[in-house]
């Protein structure tokens, strides 16, 4: 089968045992092109009972999976790297058709996605134990990680390949059987991903796709036979996808919101900064956990950088993402665009100074479609909504710190702590940085600093519930538990009963 028919009209269904499954409850919702505003196709809702039987399926497979040697696994994983390498463009193209981000920036997520597949290839590596001869005389000891059943990943609109690949291919090469609920928006790629996984020799049942919304995602945190849930998205669901899991005894790993900070100092290479806000706060729309949304200007940088900031707000090539020249394509629903725009409105009434105005902004061609154009706010200060709240959108807005020491206090006293940066040309002004900043992911003079595949994603403060971050080395450690085997023979066992704590001899 081929990535067209997931390109279509037909409606976007259930992927449940190995193969495309209608859903049962008669719900649907539209998926629409967000360049053009026009219904692409319908989405089938799950019912409870579809979650259900993609659970069965999943529990049913899991005891043979759990039990084939890791090898195998990685077997698989690689065949599936192979076939992901192959049709990696397709997905792309799927991608901005649905959420509409521009097909260069589509083919970086395929790219970051693939990453991960690569290192869960090496899962034989990931999952070897330690082992102690004779830690007591006569007695051994050694540790191994076992996977821990029925998984689950919630997954957002803004990565619907490279999201997925946080979590899936760690938890099923660890040997566990994975249930995919994809965002809404942007469903197709998750179906061709099963696809994938079905030709790569993945037995039917450990990879499966429900679609739908609250319900399913209720049904997952409630269901007694799903082990663990994978969450990213916005903090209040993540804190109630939290909350809720873990009140049912599942372990849970819940990444939430973001407000990035990229810090300017006076020493910084200017242009470079230019060039880093503008992609960082105006790639893919806006819509990335990791864009930056705040820039503090230390010292004098301000009056230097706003004015170029302001120019290429202005020039940025707007357009269809499929447009080889396109820098930006549309938001991605209507509402997501309506709401950007009233945080514009609200920016202004809270009494930033407005330096370029994204507001109502058409594409030739495309007037229907879902577009905004990039806004600048200068003079934010942190009491403004519009610096508290997470915006998701293409709006930069510029806050003035007098020192390093108020940049600092201004980043680590905000409620999020997903991503930040620090240009500098100084490297005592970068180890400073690094050190005290209350963050999970820092980046010097690098905008966007998510990590690669072997180091975990995650951040601080009410960006992450839960205490493991995503994939590399965390990812294991979140998919698996680990058991201590002590052993000895009988030759070595002392006679008669032992009442004291056993210890070393």
């Amino acid at each position: 089968m081929s990535a067209s028919a997931y390109t279509s009209t037909a409606d976007i269904t259930h992927f449940i045992h190995g193969k495309p499954q209608a859903a049962s409850s008669g719900r649907s919702q539209a998926v629409y092109n967000p360049a053009t505003g026009a219904v692409a196709r319908q989405l089938q809702l799950a019912s409870a009972e579809d979650v259900n039987a993609a659970v069965a399926s999943a529990q049913a497979a899991f005891p043979a999976w759990a039990d084939a040697p890791p090898l195998r696994r990685a077997r698989v994983m690689q065949n599936f790297l192979v076939l992901l390498n192959q049709h990696k463009d397709e997905l792309a193209a799927m991608i901005t058709a649905e959420h509409g981000k521009v097909f260069s920036d589509a083919q970086g997520e395929v790219a970051r996605g693939i990453d991960v597949v690569e290192f869960a290839c090496g899962v034989p590596q990931l999952l070897k134990g330690d082992y102690t001869e004779q830690v007591s005389t006569g007695i051994d000891n050694w540790t191994m990680r076992q996977p821990l059943g029925v998984v689950a990943g919630i997954t957002p609109f803004n990565f619907p390949f490279m999201v997925p690949m946080w979590m899936a291919p760690v938890a099923i090469a660890t040997g566990n059987a994975f249930i995919l609920k994809p965002s809404e928006r942007d469903p197709s790629p998750s179906v061709f991903i099963g696809e994938l996984f079905k030709r790569a020799g993945l037995p039917d049942g450990i990879f499966n796709v429900v679609q739908g919304d609250k319900l399913a995602v209720d049904t997952l945190l409630n269901h007694p036979d799903v082990k663990a849930i994978s969450f990213v998205g916005s903090t209040p669901i993540a804190q109630y996808i939290y909350e809720t899991g873990a009140r049912n005894g599942k372990r849970v790993q819940a990444l939430g919101g973001a407000k990035n900070h990229m810090v300017v100092m006076p020493d910084a290479d200017i242009d470079q900064a230019v060039d880093a806000l503008i992609g960082a706060a105006y790639g893919s729309a806006g819509e990335r956990c990791m864009a930056i949304s705040v820039a503090v200007l230390v010292g004098d940088v301000a009056d230097k950088i706003i004015p170029k900031l302001a120019e290429r707000a202005k020039q940025l090539k707007i357009k269809n993402g499929m447009e080889s020249d396109a820098e930006m394509g549309p938001i991605v629903t209507r509402e997501a665009r309506d709401r950007i725009e009233n945080y514009i409105g609200i920016g202004v009434e809270e009494g930033a100074k407005l330096v370029v105005d994204g507001r109502g902004h058409k594409v030739a061609g495309h007037e229907a479609g879902f577009f905004t154009g990039g806004t600048l706010f200068d003079h934010v200060t942190p009491q403004m909504r519009i610096y508290k709240e997470e915006i998701f959108g293409p709006v930069l807005a510029c806050v003035r710190a007098h020192d390093f020491a108020e940049a600092v206090k201004l980043v680590n006293d905000h409620e999020y702590g997903n991503g930040v940066a620090c240009y500098t040309s100084d490297g005592n002004v970068a180890r400073e940085f690094a050190r005290r900043i209350q963050v999970g992911m820092v980046g010097i003079n690098v905008p966007i600093p998510v990590p690669m595949a072997w180091h975990g994603f995650g951040g601080w403060k009410r960006s992450l519930f839960g205490d493991m971050h995503a994939y590399g080395e965390e990812g294991v450690r979140f998919y698996t538990k680990q058991k201590s085997v002590m052993q000895r023979w009988p030759a070595s066992v002392a006679k008669g009963a032992e009442f004291a704590m056993p210890t070393s001899k």
